[in-house]
């Protein structure tokens, strides 16, 4: 009983020992900038490795000036799903090949993903976020039912 009491009277101590910030930058504990970190072959952290291709390499991106991300807000990501959804649906053309094609059952998948999300985010969002999503299926679940029964016909 004693032990018990005096561990939650101990508490405990949370450190967070990773290398980065949540920006991507080396924390300042880490860099090694010093003569002495060069003279042993050691280089700074944030210096690139040769042997490993940068993230802009890998995705195909091209790399900007620093500077702030865009906010990724719950509204960005369902217009970057309907924007999805819209391309599979054949509404928006395919930004690599300029035409436009569709998918019915991938846009039939991601009109259900985003329905999943209004299910499982009911109650826990703001009233912009709630119609945006109401909105949202709405539009894209008529789309969906429009390209179908010209597919039948």
């Amino acid at each position: 009983m004693e032990r018990e009491e005096e561990e939650k009277a101990r508490g405990f101590k949370v450190e967070d020992r990773r290398r980065f910030s949540s920006e991507g930058d080396v924390k300042p504990e880490f860099r090694d900038d010093s003569p002495s970190a060069a003279g042993r072959g050691q280089t700074a952290p944030e210096s690139a490795d040769s042997s490993k291709p940068n993230r802009a390499a890998q995705t195909g991106a091209t790399p900007h000036a620093p500077g702030p991300e865009p906010e990724v807000t719950f509204g960005a990501f369902l217009v970057g799903l309907s924007t999805q959804a819209l391309m599979l649906l054949g509404d928006i053309a395919d930004p690599e090949t300029g035409a436009a094609h569709a998918d019915l059952p991938g846009a039939q998948q991601l009109i259900d993903i985003i329905g999943m999300l209004q299910r499982k985010t009911q109650g826990n969002l703001d009233r912009d976020e709630a119609q945006l999503i109401e909105t949202i299926l709405f539009e894209l679940r008529m789309k969906y039912v429009e390209r179908a029964r010209a597919t039948t016909r």
